[in-house]
């Protein structure tokens, strides 16, 4: 994990100056014998390890995140982010904190930026000043050039999770509440649709992907998704990834189509990816497909801000709150909500979807953990007991 306080990745190259000037020199690929060739053209000498962190350097600014590499690179690092102006922070889960790294001025970042979306085949310029994209090693990159961002080229990078955490795990490291990590493999096991709320970096993918890995081994997971980030540590999967229009606007593929595609795949439990605007619908659409425990992810502060956050993004499709409620009631069985607490993050409630007197959705509490940290029974707790077969005194 990163140091707490101001993160310094370490002496990368002897000066980012020479390894652009490096760069410049070379013609084919960054081998050490052409790298230390255009370092004495250049009138420095290197020794052996100066010479290998001059490498790696020339490589991150060829075919890496330039500068921003070596911070990718640090263990437990989620996001990477430069604001315009330069300045650049990074979250390791502990919160953002600034680091120690130089990525020179506006054209620099902007030119990095460039790169980055062009290394992902898409455009980033005047005519199209804002990008969001995959990279090649499942990075996502969002960045925005000015006049939108008048400070300055912003960048931010969202570095996809190497570990793929088990419930189990995330109950020793008290992600999951102690007692709870039974009544998570119950929902699975009782195969009840699962919706996962949370912020922004609050570990709804973590936490899905862990459920996904509790699912019997002889099932078939389709994954939909707009931007690839789920990867279950389960033996049969299906990835579906929806494609971006190109420069000329054509040839896009929506979540709604992939949707359709994933039903004729013989799926056990399809599952469509996070949720940010009007492919809610899709969500809604592949939760009520009579293919029991579906699961999905959507932003909401908390559990109860689910309905009223779904009934936001649907109005972008001209859904109508009925339409969604009825969806809901129909097709979502409970919604876990995730949360950071003190710079943690960890399941912070367990929900269930029902139906109030005037017919509309709302999700009431089961379980939740209270501002002081206890984790307490909820009004529902019972109703969720016995259709999960569980003792009513429990967990």
């Amino acid at each position: 994990m990163v140091t707490p306080g101001e993160v310094t990745p370490g002496a990368v190259t002897p000066g980012a100056d020479l390894a652009d000037r490096v760069r410049a020199r070379l013609s084919g690929e960054v081998e050490p014998a052409a790298v230390a060739r255009a370092a004495r053209a250049e009138g420095v000498v290197l020794g052996a390890a100066a010479l290998l962190r001059l490498v790696d350097d020339v490589r991150a600014r060829v075919t890496g995140a330039g500068p921003l590499q070596p911070l990718l690179a640090l263990e437990g690092v989620t996001d990477v982010l430069v604001n315009g102006g330069g300045a650049v922070w990074v979250d390791d889960g502990g919160g953002l904190r600034p680091a120690a790294v130089e990525v020179g001025g506006e054209e620099r970042v902007r030119a990095l930026a460039v790169r980055l979306a062009a290394g992902a085949g898409r455009r980033l310029d005047e005519a199209s000043p804002f990008v969001d994209a995959r990279l090649a090693d499942g990075t996502r990159l969002h960045a925005v050039l000015p006049p939108l961002a008048p400070d300055g080229t912003c960048i931010s990078l969202r570095v996809p999770a190497l570990r793929r955490w088990r419930l189990a795990q995330l109950s020793a490291v008290g992600s999951v509440p102690e007692g709870w990590l039974e009544v998570l493999r119950a929902v699975v096991a009782a195969r009840l649709s699962v919706l996962v709320s949370g912020g922004t970096g609050a570990g709804k993918t973590t936490l899905l992907q862990a459920l996904l890995a509790e699912v019997d081994p002889a099932e078939r997971i389709v994954l939909v998704e707009d931007s690839g980030e789920l990867r279950p540590d389960h033996p049969h999967v299906v990835r579906l990834e929806a494609r971006r229009e190109n420069v000329e606007g054509r040839g896009g593929v929506g979540l709604d189509v992939l949707v359709r595609q994933a039903l004729r795949m013989r799926p056990d439990r399809l599952v469509v990816g996070e949720c940010r605007g009007a492919e809610v619908r899709d969500l809604l659409a592949a939760l009520n497909t009579g293919h029991a425990g579906g699961a999905g992810t959507v932003h909401a502060n908390t559990a109860a801000d689910v309905v009223p956050r779904l009934h936001a993004l649907a109005s972008a499709a001209g859904a109508a709150p009925a339409a969604v409620d009825a969806q809901l009631l129909a097709g979502v069985d409970v919604v876990l909500h995730v949360s950071r607490r003190a710079g943690r993050r960890g399941l912070s409630e367990v929900a269930l979807v029902r139906s109030a007197p005037d017919g509309r959705a709302v999700v009431v509490p089961a379980l939740r953990v209270e501002d002081d940290g206890t984790a307490r029974r909820g009004p529902v707790w019972p109703e969720l007991a016995e259709r999960l077969g569980l003792p009513a005194g429990a967990p």
